[in-house]
């Protein structure tokens, strides 16, 4: 019988059918202890009394337990409750390529790059003894991060099992045609000797993939019929049309990789999934798409690689021009494959070492953020121990070490283990590179110049200057170029659209501009510029942007020609001006891309699910101060604020003005809201009265990044976060009254943000790095004197209880922080806090630079903004990133 929405196996929580087939029924379902999305496959209590089935079900769980690949539905659990068997799986968002046939024909290049990871994914399968046997459209899910393999319900049936084609891992469509009690598999797709009731081995499972790249191309199934009879006469006699016959754009050396696939005896097919795989591969990087939407497996790309060195090497012999001496054969294929993150989403601050053996990363841990090291030889990844709390890695020209910031100071580690060793003091670290001299050069505030310093230690030097008619808020991301005494780094302008890539020397404080309306830099050998930019410039912090390369002259130090965009998703965060990308001295490229999408979910005090809002491109929501609504930026295509009322279920909205709009906070009343924006090339804030009656009121105008963070239980006083002209951000107090003048409240070299007023108005809690690290703290207001910190991690955001008896913040990372809570006892004159305690764990898009939450004013539920799980992205590596500069 189906199982409702609250029934529990296990840890897992029942939300609601996905569908049913004959070996049981698949359910959308929470994991409570990690809360994440999950599928479960059950097997009902009325078939575990059959012998045979029952140990179909449990060989299908051995089988996928042994698959560990990308475009591979993940096997998560196993497990018994009661009467009842059940697999947990990986959730996947997306629809089956059954149902994209809906639409007809695909792309070229989108068919081929799906062909090329279903292929990768039946040479896993094959390598490992698993033969699919029930290989269609309808298992083939088609997710953000590619396509995946499903349901091996009927992976290495014995002759003797005979039953219907069952779901597994997602629900299998109904076909038009299906041979039940008799034949295993899907008819249209089955090989011949699957017909004929022979036993089939991998290659039958190339027949069907054949069958389904056929129509992914054509839009029209390789074998058709009026009846299962007719449908088997064409499957065992008859040979599809030419693909072009039916596709004109179809290569004539796809169709032969096809009609391999479709040989009527099995000894002239492909014999490997892995020869197919590789044959695909091949003509992706050559005539019939562009190697950008073919993800290669490592031991293929690594054979291709010496296969492409090797042919290189041997025109450099033969050639007698001096040109091919000096740069790579431009015809050299681009190559892509992925490696896989942690189980935490992945990071902006991405490096590849100089010589390209290592991908490094910031990953969240139950710690904090740590490092992330992959060697691109070895098959997984580790953390380096003494990393805690890092950000900004960068690498020595030998990649030996790795220079870091955390706790204050600029680090090093050796790569291959050992202590982290202290360089020098630095704030907070907005990049750094080092040259083969052991010279770094480092940003060691959010705001301010570049400073040098020995990679042994020592005092640093001012290395860049803030002076100019731009008036730079910041030089960040500096990269050191070959010759090891020039340098680029991003010019942060007080405009942000005026930001710029500059180019300096060690000595020297001139500047060169090289390209405008661009931030973070690196170079990669021979004259590659690779850059960020934005579609626009806002104060919404960007989620994804456009990754460009561009021909650079280092001898004279000038770009040229015009730039070429890698991919228009790069992960990006404006607010701090980091990209998740790389590149190495090798000709590889490393990027991670980013995604807009985000998930507004209620928790109550344990941690327990209560609801979500919509999938969306949520940013800083935002509680009504009676709980009844919530107001939000959304950013695609610029940034707006919008209001949703939880009663009712509908969501309008507020603002609509053509500049972005974002970071809305309350009246105490609920009747007005406050928000920043970007207007006429200047931050303010804005107040406008919730039901539209009367127009949006400028309050405050400014040069520098400005955002609201709270307003006063009674009405009279916003506290706002703004950028120093030369410290980091500090808060100010605006009167809503009277004449208006703002009055610095926490000014120091620190950076101070994320303020709140407690309801009572005597105090205000809020988030500053002054210990190293960012910790929560509360502070009286005048006349009151006296601050104390109120956290024992690196915490963020807080939120107050409505009777101010009890504190919230986050700790931890984004994507893997911890909800705390501590008491609070106000005296007259100081303020007595308890032993802060976790409530449960939680996923919030972001902690430092984003609010990514908000709490009832009783205190009992929580709303947190999170990345569904499905558009965490693995780290994708170009080979031969050159041919996007020499095509």
């Amino acid at each position: 019988m189906p199982f409702g929405p609250g029934t529990r196996f296990g840890p897992y929580e029942i939300v609601s059918p996905l569908g049913s087939g004959g070996m049981g029924e698949v359910y959308r379902a929470t994991d409570t202890r990690l809360n994440r999305t999950v599928a479960i496959k059950v097997l009902p209590a009325h078939v575990s009394s059959d012998p045979a089935l029952r140990e179909r079900f449990e060989r299908e769980a051995r089988a996928v337990a042994a698959l560990n690949h990308p475009h591979i539905c993940t096997l998560h659990d196993v497990g018994h409750e009661a009467d009842t068997d059940f697999l947990v799986l990986e959730y996947l968002e997306g629809q089956t390529l059954a149902d994209r046939f809906a639409k007809g024909a695909l792309p070229l290049d989108q068919a081929l790059q799906i062909a090329i990871q279903i292929a990768g994914a039946l040479d896993k399968a094959h390598s490992n003894g698993i033969v699919h046997r029930d290989l269609k459209p309808g298992n083939i899910m088609l997710t953000k991060s590619g396509a995946k393999l499903l349901d091996f319900g009927l992976a290495k049936v014995t002759p003797h099992v005979v039953a219907a084609s069952g779901l597994s891992m997602a629900p299998t469509g109904v076909t038009p045609v299906t041979m039940q009690g008799t034949i295993l598999g899907t008819l249209q797709y089955m090989a011949p000797e699957q017909v004929e009731g022979a036993e089939a081995d991998a290659r039958s499972d190339l027949f069907s993939f054949g069958a389904i790249v056929y129509e992914m191309v054509t839009g029209t199934r390789a074998f058709q019929g009026k009846s299962q009879a007719s449908v088997i006469a064409a499957i065992l006699e008859r040979e599809p049309p030419a693909m072009s016959s039916l596709q004109p754009l179809a290569p004539a050396a796809l169709d032969r990789v096809v009609r391999k696939c479709l040989a009527k005896d099995a000894a002239e097919r492909w014999q490997s999934a892995r020869d197919l795989h590789d044959e695909l591969l091949w003509l992706s990087e050559g005539s019939v798409g562009s190697a950008r939407v073919a993800p290669a497996a490592r031991t293929a790309g690594r054979a291709y690689i010496a296969w492409v060195i090797a042919a290189i090497a041997t025109l450099a012999a033969l050639a007698v021009g001096f040109t091919l001496l000096r740069r790579p054969a431009p015809e050299a294929p681009l190559i892509r494959f992925d490696l896989e993150l942690s189980t935490a989403p992945s990071p902006l601050h991405l490096t590849v070492s100089p010589d390209g053996k290592y991908v490094t990363a910031i990953v969240g841990s139950d710690k904090g953020a740590v490092i992330w090291v992959r060697a691109m030889s070895e098959p997984s990844a580790r953390t380096l121990a003494g990393t805690e709390g890092a950000a900004f890695p960068f690498w020595s020209a030998d990649s030996r070490f790795l220079g870091f910031f955390a706790g204050g100071k600029l680090k090093k580690i050796d790569v291959n283990g050992g202590p982290a060793q202290t360089i020098c003091d630095a704030a907070s670290g907005f990049g750094g590179t080092w040259n083969r001299d052991g010279v770094i050069v480092f940003a060691p505030t959010q705001n301010g110049p570049l400073f040098r310093v020995a990679a042994g230690g020592g005092v640093p030097v001012q290395a860049t200057t803030l002076a100019g008619t731009r008036q730079d808020v910041a030089h960040r991301h500096p990269y050191f170029l070959p010759d090891g005494v020039h340098f680029l780094y991003t010019a942060i302008a007080a405009k942000a659209e005026e930001s710029e890539i500059v180019v300096a020397s060690l000595g020297s404080m001139e500047r060169k501009p090289i390209v405008r309306s661009a931030t973070k830099a690196a170079f990669g050998p021979p004259d590659g510029l690779f850059f960020v930019r934005q579609d626009t410039f806002a104060t919404a912090p960007n989620l994804v942007g456009m990754l460009m390369v561009q021909r650079f002259d280092v001898k004279n130090l000038n770009v040229v020609g015009d730039a070429s965009l890698v991919t228009d998703r790069v992960g990006i965060n404006n607010a701090n001006s980091a990209a998740g990308f790389a590149v190495s001295n090798n000709g590889l490229l490393t990027f991670r891309l980013g995604s807009i999408d985000h998930v507004l979910t209620w928790f109550d005090r344990s941690g327990r699910q209560l609801g979500a809002v919509e999938r969306a491109p949520y940013i800083s929501p935002a509680l009504s101060p009676d709980g009844a609504q919530i107001a939000f930026a959304r950013v695609d295509g610029g940034a707006d604020v919008w209001i949703q009322d939880q009663a009712r279920g509908t969501t309008s909205r507020f603002t609509f003005d053509a500049a972005s709009d974002d970071i809305p906070v309350w009246s105490p009343d609920g009747k007005s809201m406050i928000f920043t924006s970007v207007r006429g090339g200047q931050f303010g804030l804005y107040e406008k009265s919730v039901d539209g009656a009367s127009q949006e009121q400028l309050l405050l105008k400014s040069d520098r990044p400005i955002a609201p963070d709270d307003w006063s239980g009674d009405g009279r006083f916003l506290l706002y976060t703004e950028e120093g002209p030369k410290t980091n951000d500090d808060l100010w107090i605006l009167p809503l009254d009277g004449d208006r003048k703002p009055r610095a409240v926490v000014n120091s070299p620190f950076a101070e943000t994320q303020g709140r007023f407690s309801p009572d108005g005597r105090w205000i809690a809020y988030a500053s790095n002054e210990s190293g690290q960012t910790q929560v703290y509360v502070q009286g207001l005048a006349p009151l004197r006296g601050k104390w910190q109120v956290s024992n991690g690196e915490s963020y955001q807080p939120r107050w209880r409505r009777d101010g008896r009890e504190l919230f913040f986050l700790t931890g990372a984004a994507g893997l922080a911890q909800v705390m809570a501590t008491t609070v006892d106000a005296t007259a004159s100081e303020i007595r806090a308890g032993i802060p305690h976790m409530l449960f764990r939680a996923a919030p898009e972001s902690v430092g630079t984003r609010r990514a939450w908000d709490v009832t004013p009783d205190g009992q539920r929580f709303l947190i903004n999170s990345n569904p799980e499905s558009v965490v992205p693995p780290v994708s590596v170009v080979v031969n990133w050159n041919a996007f500069v020499h095509p």
